[in-house]
């Protein structure tokens, strides 16, 4: 795929980073794969902000200080493209904006950004309250019998009815159950593709491959006879609206309906997994920290008075974002970034070869010790005006940055503000004794245990 030519240095050193080696990268594979942010963690603590993992026939150069972060995600983003790996990712959501690169990348990039204009976005806040009172309201019989229920679970129900209804215009809330776990199933593989010597082949029928054709086909069938339904009907005011009329500047072509498949997988997935497990983290965090959600209820209650979120009212619910933006710094949803050098570098004096790995980590770099003081510990107050001015921009970065920040960041933000405020009013969420909910990559950063919660009117 054509690429612009990225910024070409002389290397003047010589420096190879430390580092660890590993016999092979099947090695490598076999360890990353228990506990892979654990072991990024470690490769920060051990080496600084810059390390090297040597796993023939394979170099990757962890890099996690944010000055070294934004040169790589914006200085001199033509030289770190996605690179092999973001390929296993493709099976599921094929040339999106989230993996296509180089000219392909910047049209499709052109074509989609029209529709993610801020008018645009907020001109979904009503399609948000909607959805989230409609989830609430279903709430209230799981309230009056006390019994757990997986928060997980519900929040990827509302994120996915609220995706549906600002792409297509359609209440997914029917088909929820089946493109919920199809997603889950596809999720789970391309996860464990990331974490594989040898890349799955899927032309061979063994029953992992087939459990993952027969999810995404499923995901198919919805999307395109979605896509089906609407080149045959009247115009319409949404999301895939906009990216069926888009055309080019320079060419006046469209999107064909391959090229709408894979950008609605891509913002299926983002659009409504990342919010979801998002707001999951968030009310984890809240129920082991009841002071913090006792100050939201009442900023919640002081700005709403009992109302609906509007538009008008996000701008005063100043806490309620900060524990988002917090529940994004301890959890974000895409915890590791990759890319890869086209051509030889230089970052904080060590050389960094042509054609190699470069893995950044937002897990990793919002846990900076210099930056953020006791980082394990839960704080909205980090996120006041004054003490994000202090910090570098790249301290944190949970939706990435540079030209590949993530489209549809302001629709997510808006929505977790939204949803985490409209159930601060009714409900509290308390943590089952004894249950145990642990962290797991899967693409993104999700429960590996059912989020057991009860609930109790407020």
């Amino acid at each position: 795929m054509a690429q612009s030519q990225p910024q070409v240095l002389t290397l003047n050193v010589e420096r190879r980073a430390p580092g660890k080696r590993f016999p092979t990268a099947f090695h490598f594979f076999f360890e990353a794969r228990r506990d892979p942010l654990a072991m990024l963690l470690w490769a920060a603590r051990e080496y600084g902000d810059v390390a090297r993992f040597d796993a023939w026939p394979l170099t990757a150069h962890l890099v996690f200080h944010p000055d070294h972060v934004k040169y790589v995600l914006q200085d001199n983003n033509r030289n770190y493209w996605k690179g092999d790996l973001i390929g296993r990712v493709k099976p599921l959501i094929g040339e999106g904006l989230f993996t296509s690169e180089g000219d392909f990348w910047r049209r499709q990039r052109r074509l989609a950004q029209p529709a993610f204009h801020r008018e645009r976005i907020e001109s979904f806040a009503t399609i948000m309250s909607t959805a989230g009172a409609r989830l609430l309201d279903g709430w209230e019989s799981i309230a009056a019998q006390a019994q757990p229920f997986d928060l997980m679970e519900q929040m990827s129900r509302v994120t996915l009815s609220i995706v549906g209804q600002a792409l297509f215009g359609i209440d997914l809330t029917g088909e929820a159950a089946d493109v919920g776990r199809a997603m889950l199933v596809a999720l789970q593989f391309v996860s464990e593709e990331a974490f594989r010597f040898f890349p799955a082949w899927l032309a061979l029928p063994t029953p992992r491959n087939l459990r993952f054709k027969r999810a995404r086909a499923a995901l198919d069938r919805v999307v395109l006879g979605i896509i089906d339904r609407r080149r045959q009907a009247a115009a319409a005011d949404d999301l895939l609206a906009m990216l069926m009329e888009a055309r080019d500047a320079e060419t006046g072509e469209g999107m064909s309906d391959r090229q709408l498949r894979d950008e609605i997988m891509t913002f299926v997935l983002a659009g409504h997994e990342t919010t979801a497990v998002t707001l999951a983290w968030a009310w984890h965090l809240l129920a082991q920290h009841p002071e913090v959600a006792d100050r939201l209820r009442h900023e919640v209650s002081t700005v709403l008075a009992g109302k609906a979120p509007t538009l008008t009212d996000l701008p005063r619910l100043q806490l309620t974002r900060r524990v988002i933006d917090e529940t994004l710094r301890l959890y974000p949803p895409v915890p590791v970034i990759s890319r890869e050098t086209l051509a030889a570098d230089e970052i904080a004096g060590y050389a960094i070869p042509a054609k190699t790995g470069v893995m950044l980590s937002p897990y990793v770099t919002h846990r900076h010790p210099a930056l953020w003081p006791d980082p394990e510990r839960f704080d909205p107050e980090r996120f006041t005006p004054e003490r994000c001015a202090a910090r570098p921009r790249f301290a944190y970065f949970p939706f990435s940055g540079g030209p590949r920040l993530c489209i549809g960041n302001e629709f997510a933000l808006m929505e977790a503000t939204i949803l985490l405020a409209m159930t601060a009013q009714r409900y509290r969420i308390e943590s089952v004794p004894g249950h145990t909910v642990q962290q797991e990559l899967r693409v993104t950063l999700r429960p590996r245990q059912p989020m057991l919660m009860r609930l109790r009117r407020v």
